[in-house]
């Protein structure tokens, strides 16, 4: 009951004060929605990881959701926290707003959603036109992407984040999301965890049409893994994929980046005879 009172109290404390000048951005995505609406300038301190705009990796870091340095964020004097509703846990949004620090959790768990929360941000940070001119780009760019797509050939798809054991992504995962704009279908999408290692005896069962993994600098691990099964789709005709994890793996404008190239991978494999 005092965890939902304080996090209410700080919603309404954040909803009460006006254009934001000094941000911290508790995630990299919050930073590069910061930064999309016109917002980069009153950034003061970001989340770690966060490296776009590549400039940004000379803020201040004050640490991740998980584990937050309070004493430089609050040096930092900042007059708006922007944490990830979904993504930070409570604890830590409860912890800054004890502190009176002014904290807005952020909703962004699916594609759509970036669009909102570039119009929310946009509201917090004092650039309103900003925020809805790029959610409206966002919103128009996302439904071009689902009508391009429409009625394409579905591709059975897996998602392969390591390779010894395999780990991959379950239905509700923003890369699955990506996927189906695709035409693609999430082989593991059934999975109770939102990631989780695989068997090699379900990869084979489950026989994926086309295999995306996201590190390019697992090629080799990835590909030595299917190696060893050369009658699997994939490695029988050639579709496995690397493509930018970073684009999907945040909850930006950048996302759809990440969705057309996850897009092209699979058209390269649906042009295959």
């Amino acid at each position: 009951m005092i965890r939902v009172a304080l996090i209410i109290a700080a919603s309404l404390y954040a909803a009460a004060g006006g254009a934001a000048e000094r941000v911290v951005a508790l995630a990299p995505h919050l930073a590069e929605l910061s930064c999309a609406v016109g917002g980069c300038n009153k950034l003061v301190g970001v989340a770690n990881y966060t490296d776009f705009p590549a400039h940004l990796e000379k803020l201040p870091h004050v640490g991740d959701a998980f584990s937050v340095n309070v004493e430089a964020l609050i040096g930092l004097k900042p007059d708006l926290v922007l944490v990830w509703d979904g993504g930070t846990p409570p604890e830590t949004t409860e912890r800054l707003a004890v502190l009176g620090l002014r904290v807005v959790p952020i909703k962004v768990n699916k594609l759509a959603d970036v669009a909102t929360a570039l119009e929310r941000v946009g509201q917090l940070l004092g650039t309103a036109d900003a925020g809805r001119a790029a959610a409206a780009a966002y919103r128009k760019r996302l439904a071009g992407l689902y009508e391009r797509y429409r009625g394409v050939k579905p591709l059975r798809v897996m998602y392969q984040i390591e390779a010894n054991p395999a780990f991959t992504i379950n239905g509700q995962s923003p890369i699955s999301e990506a996927m189906a704009v695709c035409g693609g279908v999430n082989v593991f999408a059934g999975l109770s965890q939102l990631a989780a290692p695989v068997t090699k005896e379900s990869v084979l069962a489950a026989n994926p049409d086309v295999v995306i993994y996201g590190e390019q600098d697992m090629g080799a691990e990835i590909r030595h893994y299917w190696a060893a099964f050369p009658q699997a789709k994939a490695q029988k005709n050639k579709n496995i994929y690397s493509m930018d994890a970073s684009l999907l793996g945040r909850y930006s404008q950048r996302m759809l980046d990440g969705v057309e190239q996850l897009c092209s991978a699979l058209q390269t494999a649906r042009s295959k005879p």
